[in-house]
């Protein structure tokens, strides 16, 4: 297995979260321990909104909801969500905070990011969650929504050319558009946005192969540890930037793309092909396949962003046990407590089935129960 010698206070811990007008609480506030930590509750009483409020501190973002105004807490005008970590001993605080119809805050330690962008990669952190099936059975854009959101945590150049490039795309766009409307066509005007998505989209495509050259032994390696009876996986790195520069794609598509009012050719089109055997997964493998290859792809991402950050991301597991038989629980939770891995945090709906084997494995952790949007310490 992976072994990378790190200190095993190396790294950024979550000591407390507090939440106001959050999705569906009013008010909370938890101290919480630097190993496990359980929230339990039956469904929809709030469990899985701390996690996502732990989400928003690393992310500037939701994990379930892009729209940061619909995770205002019905009634209200604003919501808050607040952390207190320690960064290798030193004390800091996250700040989010959002009103109706005002610009989203952001700020650590008092100061405000002039951009969301230079925070991401302060918190590193893995969210293991069963929305997380849309990687297989969604469309190519989570797909790469999972590659940018792991590159992104360590490479901010990667970023930087990323949102370029998205612009630079919608500028495109905007012109092919405005030609089909006005029944022009300037090629000239099309062009600078061609030489720009190439000088941006070039990067992007060589650090996603990068990247999946060094991820796919690492992914195969954790489905083996899950699945040890089950067929091999793979992962497949889809991109027409391998037949040809992005200019020449361009040049060759521009006739369609008047047609169509919109860029059909660049890095905003690739994809993953997920594998079982030599078979789709998302036709052949079987439910406990699928979640077991959806494990082994975001336990892979943590050693990834371990190995490259030297340092331990958090990881969020929702309700990752549904389904498991408790053989499978105890084998799960043995493994991310282990040293190797960092702060955990964990949702469950029975505390019969978590806290034996939490008091078997014999690591610090604390348990919450939550219910309508209470939560207090057991």
């Amino acid at each position: 297995m992976f072994r990378l010698p790190l200190n095993q206070n190396f790294g950024v811990v979550l000591t407390e979260l507090s939440v106001v007008n959050f999705k569906n609480y009013s008010e909370a506030s938890i101290e919480v321990c630097s190993n496990i930590n359980c929230f339990l509750g039956n469904n929809g009483q709030g469990k899985t909104n701390l996690l996502d409020a732990i989400y928003y501190l690393a992310f500037c973002k939701s994990y379930f909801n892009p729209i940061d105004s619909q995770n205002i807490n019905h009634d209200s005008e604003f919501f808050v969500v607040q952390g207190g970590f320690d960064r290798e001993g030193k004390s800091e605080k996250i700040f989010c905070g959002l009103k109706k119809g005002q610009k989203k805050q952001f700020k650590r330690n008092k100061k405000e990011y002039s951009k969301l962008a230079e925070h991401i990669g302060l918190v590193p952190l893995v969210m293991v969650s069963p929305s997380d099936s849309e990687l297989i059975l969604g469309g190519s854009e989570v797909r790469r929504k999972f590659v940018d959101g792991v590159i992104a945590q360590f490479n901010p150049v990667y970023l930087d050319n990323l949102l370029n490039y998205q612009k630079s795309l919608t500028q495109r766009n905007a012109l092919l558009k405005s030609f089909a409307e006005n029944r022009y066509f300037d090629e000239e005007s099309l062009a600078i946005w061609d030489h720009k998505m190439q000088q941006y989209g070039f990067p992007v495509f060589e650090e996603r192969k990068a990247f999946l050259d060094e991820f796919i032994p690492i992914f195969q390696e954790y489905y083996q540890l899950l699945a040890p009876d089950y067929e091999s996986v793979g992962l497949k790195y889809v991109s027409k930037l391998e037949e040809g520069t992005l200019l020449e794609l361009l040049a060759a598509s521009r006739q369609k793309d008047g047609a169509l009012r919109y860029t059909s050719v660049g890095v905003h089109k690739d994809d993953l092909v997920f594998e079982l055997g030599n078979h789709p997964m998302k036709r052949f493998g079987s439910q406990g396949q699928q979640k077991s290859y959806l494990l082994a792809l975001k336990l892979a991402q943590f050693e990834y962003i371990k190995r490259k950050k030297m340092t331990k991301p958090m990881i969020l597991l929702d309700d990752v046990f549904d389904k498991l038989d408790n053989t499978r629980v105890e084998a799960l939770i043995k493994l991310v407590s282990d040293p190797e891995f960092g702060q955990i945090f964990i949702t469950d709906t029975s505390k019969k089935r978590i806290e034996p084997i939490l008091k078997k494995i014999g690591k610090e952790f604390k348990t919450f129960n939550v219910e309508r949007g209470k939560v207090v310490e057991l």
